[in-house]
């Protein structure tokens, strides 16, 4: 674990996975995001807990098979001990009672293994965002709490779009998705926009994200199964 420095306006991360290389790798997708920085790795939820109670993050990135603990586990245990951070689930676990499991427990996220850097960044943008809406949100009436309430679930709108995204681009990947007979993949969207294709998966996963549109598998012969994309009628 590392000592936190003093850095204004940064939202400091804990990493906890039981794999020492796939927290490193991690580690190295939060530091290139700001306002972003970790401020510690642990591999148990043992150390998870400890980590918190020495560090004080704001968000903790969270595995769910630990040596110790299901990390689910871990979570009551912190608001026990009074701390108010954040979770971000990141799991290979797709069990339905998994994933409710970690929505009951209050998770802001919840971004399955295996993924690229880009579909973590919009996640951490995302996060960003709201959590800059709810530290400066004043309260004068019902509107406002509904305001905040909606925020946690429905996306920004357009002109808030994640720091790097285009309105122009955000516009014809919709329209690709929108026109598209079925689905399609990235590399497809990629091809009917001009976008190059990490930039086109960053889109779709942005309208994923949002609730604009639906994920599905397509599973090949080998290899991890293909995300495709559709816009939610």
């Amino acid at each position: 674990m590392t000592e936190a420095s003093d850095k204004a306006g940064a939202i400091d991360v804990l990493v906890v996975d039981d794999d020492f290389m796939v927290a490193r790798v991690h580690r190295a997708f939060v530091e290139r995001v700001e306002p972003f920085r970790v401020v510690g790795t642990a591999h148990t939820g043992e150390q998870a807990v400890e980590a918190v109670d020495e560090l004080r993050p704001d968000l903790v990135l969270l595995d769910l098979y630990l040596p110790d603990l299901f990390g689910l586990d871990v979570i009551p245990r912190l608001r026990t001990a009074g701390h108010d951070c954040d979770v971000m689930v990141i799991s290979a676990a797709t069990e339905a009672d998994t994933v409710r499991g970690a929505v009951r427990r209050g998770v802001v996220d919840y971004l399955l293994k295996p993924f690229e850097f880009e579909e973590l960044r919009l996640r951490l943008e995302r996060y960003a965002a709201q959590r800059g809406r709810l530290l400066t949100t004043v309260v004068r009436g019902q509107a406002d709490v509904d305001r905040v309430l909606a925020g946690a679930f429905v996306p920004a709108p357009a002109h808030t779009l994640p720091k790097g995204m285009s309105v122009e681009t955000a516009e014809l990947v919709e329209r690709a998705l929108r026109e598209a007979e079925g689905t399609l993949s990235a590399t497809e969207c990629a091809a009917l926009t001009g976008v190059s294709r990490v930039s086109a998966r960053r889109y779709l996963e942005y309208f994923h994200g949002t609730g604009s549109a639906e994920v599905s598998l397509r599973y090949g012969a080998t290899g991890r199964p293909e995300r495709r994309y559709a816009w939610r009628a």
